[in-house]
C-alpha cells in the first residue's frame, strides 16, 4: 500500500549516514593580545588622533590666512570656539586684534590706524616667514562676537592679546600693554618677539607712490623741463611771487606758534567726546597733561592775528597820509591786540593755574 510504503522510505532517508563539509584550507587564526600590550596601543592611537585633528586645524587656518587680506584671519564665536578652544598645547599661536567698528568715530581710540598698522605686522611677518605655522594673525569684532569677548574678559579698546601653545583658558592669555601701540607696528614687534620667540623681521610698508606712478612723474618732469626753464628765463614762475611767499610765511608762522607739530608727532586729536554726555564735544581740556588740536589752533590764530595787525601798522598803515585814519586804525588795533592777549592769558590759567600779576614800580605807588 502507498500509505505504508512512505514511512518506510522516510525512514530510510533519515537513516542514511551524513556527508561532513570538506575541511577550510585557510582556517581563521585566534590572536590573543596581551593586557600589557593593549594599554600603549590606545595611548598610540590617541596621540595619532590627536596629531591628525591638529594639523588638520592648521590646514584650516593656513587656508583662511591665504584667502584673508594681509593673511589676518577673521574670527568669530564658532571660530573661536574651534581653534582657539581646543585641548591644549596646540601647535600654533595666535594674536587676536579685538575690533569695534561702532568705535571707528572715536578718533581718541585710533582704532582704524592700529588695524592698519596690525595688518601690517602680519602682512610682514607672512613676508618674512612665509613657510611659518607657528603664528597666525586673527581679528575679532565686538557685534560679531560678543560671547568671545566676554571669554577673553575684554571691557575696552584697543585690545591685542596673544594665545599661546599652552593656554588652555582664553582669560589666560596675554594681553599686549597701551605702551606697544605708541610706535604702532614698530612696537608690536617686540611684544611678539619677546613672548613667542619667533623673528617677525623688518616691517615691510607700501610705497607711498608705486612704480608706475613714479614712471609717469619722471615723464611728466622731463616734459616741464623746458617749459620751465622759459618761465625761470623770463622771471614768471610761483618763486617770483610776492604774495605766494607772503602766504607761505604766515602758514609757517601759523603752523609753529600753534603747536601742529606737536599734534602730528604726538596724534593729538582735534576734539574728544566728553565722558558724561557722548553727544557732546570737548575742544578744550583743562589740565595741563592733555592739549587737543583745536586748543593749538584757536591759539595760532590769536598769536596770528596780532601778528597781522602789527605787519599791517609798520608797513602799510604809515603809508596812509590821513592822520585821523592813522589814529583810528591805531585805536583798533590796540583794541583788537589787547583782546587777543587777554583771551590768551586767560586761556592759559583756565588749562594750567599759572597766572599773570601786574607789578607798579616802586616809585609809583
Amino acid at each position: 500500500s502507498p500509505l505504508i510504503l512512505f514511512p518506510c522510505l522516510l525512514t530510510t532517508v533519515l537513516s542514511f549516514p551524513r556527508r561532513s563539509p570538506p575541511p577550510d584550507p585557510h582556517p581563521p587564526i585566534a590572536m590573543a593580545i596581551s593586557p600589557r600590550l593593549l594599554l600603549p596601543l590606545l595611548l598610540a592611537a590617541a596621540a595619532a588622533s590627536a596629531f591628525a585633528g591638529a594639523n588638520d586645524l592648521v590646514g584650516e587656518l593656513q587656508s583662511l590666512r591665504s584667502r584673508s587680506p594681509a593673511g589676518v584671519i577673521h574670527l568669530t564665536d564658532t571660530s573661536v570656539t574651534r581653534f582657539l578652544s581646543s585641548p591644549a598645547p596646540r601647535p600654533y599661536s595666535v594674536l587676536v586684534f579685538f575690533d569695534a567698528t561702532s568705535l571707528h568715530s572715536k578718533t581718541d581710540l585710533h582704532l582704524p590706524q592700529l588695524r592698519r598698522e596690525f595688518a601690517l605686522l602680519s602682512a610682514s611677518f607672512h613676508a618674512n616667514n612665509p613657510d611659518s605655522s607657528d603664528l597666525f594673525f586673527a581679528d575679532i569684532e565686538f557685534s560679531e562676537s560678543q560671547h568671545s569677548f566676554s571669554q577673553f574678559g575684554v571691557n575696552s579698546l584697543p585690545h591685542v592679546r596673544l594665545i599661546r601653545p599652552e593656554h588652555s583658558r582664553l582669560a589666560d592669555s596675554e594681553q599686549m600693554d597701551q605702551s606697544h601701540f605708541s610706535r604702532l607696528a614698530d612696537s608690536m614687534v617686540e611684544f611678539v618677539e619677546a613672548r613667542t620667540g619667533l623673528e617677525v623681521g623688518p616691517i615691510v610698508r607700501p610705497p607711498l607712490v608705486s612704480r608706475n606712478q613714479m614712471i609717469l612723474l619722471g615723464l611728466l618732469f622731463l616734459i616741464s623741463i623746458p617749459f620751465g626753464i622759459k618761465r625761470i628765463m623770463e622771471g614768471d614762475t610761483l618763486l617770483h611771487d610776492r604774495k605766494l611767499w607772503m602766504a607761505g610765511a604766515l602758514f609757517v608762522y601759523f603752523f609753529s606758534v600753534s603747536g601742529g607739530m606737536y599734534g602730528i608727532i604726538r596724534h593729538t586729536p582735534m576734539f574728544i567726546t566728553d565722558r558724561e554726555d557722548p553727544n557732546k564735544l570737548v575742544f578744550f581740556y583743562q589740565g595741563s597733561g592733555m592739549q587737543l588740536g583745536a586748543e593749538g589752533f584757536a591759539v595760532g590764530f590769536l598769536y596770528t592775528l596780532v601778528g597781522l595787525m602789527i605787519a599791517v601798522v609798520t608797513h602799510l598803515l604809515v603809508k596812509v597820509e590821513s592822520l585821523q585814519t592813522q589814529r583810528f586804525a591805531m585805536l583798533a588795533v590796540m583794541a583788537i591786540g589787547w583782546w587777543a592777549v587777554r583771551k590768551v592769558i586767560y586761556l592759559d590759567n583756565w588749562k594750567t593755574g599759572y597766572g599773570i600779576h601786574t607789578f607798579w614800580p616802586s616809585s609809583w605807588r
